[in-house]
């Protein structure tokens, strides 16, 4: 692909090893700590489509539909610990990066390529989190959904990068470990690499759009030299 104008990443999950809050915490809640981290990402995305959906006067910010979704699930399994609530909910607030992450994205700035995120987070979520995994001077710039009201997969928030950069959509990449965020973004126009660390099926006929699928961001510097 030519040199894009910027990367845009999607955070969690992408950059942001979203399983780590509760792996901080695995000793206190045993071997089903895997199980319960995937069913509170799961619930997390759903109250996002949820209140996207059902418009406007519903919008609840990231860090409460985080919240909201750890409550049913320790709810769901007979949690009642609040201490541990609480430092799961401070643990995601500062989730690490993914291993190659740093020297990844110091590459891609090297190249001459702008970077970004473009994230369902709130400001604040945001900056704590690039603080705390150390990446905060090798991104140029971070967008949250919060100033769109609405978020992902709605166009309205991929349109964000595209003002942001003053370019059309096909002159950024846009990257994420969600197979949906892709497809979105695919669909507004822009180049796009999906992450797929766990080595998944197919979805949303990516594979037959052809597009670029990565098992980790370490090769996304050569793919785009």
């Amino acid at each position: 692909m030519p040199a894009p104008e910027a990367v845009v990443f999607d955070a969690y999950g992408t950059l942001l090893d979203v399983n780590a809050a509760m792996a901080a915490h695995a000793a206190r809640l045993g071997d089903r700590w895997a199980a319960l981290s995937a069913e509170w990402r799961a619930k997390q995305l759903e109250y996002t489509w949820v209140r996207s959906l059902t418009g406007a006067a519903h919008h609840e910010d990231f860090w409460l539909c985080t919240r909201d979704a750890l409550e049913f699930v320790f709810a769901r399994h007979k949690i009642s610990d609040p201490r541990l609530a609480k430092d799961l909910m401070e643990a995601y607030r500062t989730l690490p990066a993914y291993p190659e992450v740093p020297a990844m994205l110091a590459t891609v700035r090297a190249q001459g390529i702008a970077t970004a995120i473009l994230s369902n987070g709130t400001p604040g979520m945001l900056a704590d989190a690039v603080a705390a995994a150390g990446i905060a001077p090798l991104i140029d710039e971070i967008l949250s959904v919060e100033e769109v009201g609405v978020f992902k997969p709605d166009p309205r928030v991929y349109r964000l990068a595209t003002r942001q950069f003053g370019c059309p959509p096909d002159r950024l990449v846009f990257v994420s470990g969600n197979a949906w965020d892709v497809q979105a973004a695919h669909a507004f126009n822009m180049s796009v690499v999906r992450v797929d660390r766990s080595g998944g099926p197919d979805e949303y006929g990516l594979a037959a759009a052809e597009v670029t699928v990565l098992p980790d961001l370490s090769g996304l510097p050569d793919l785009l030299a």
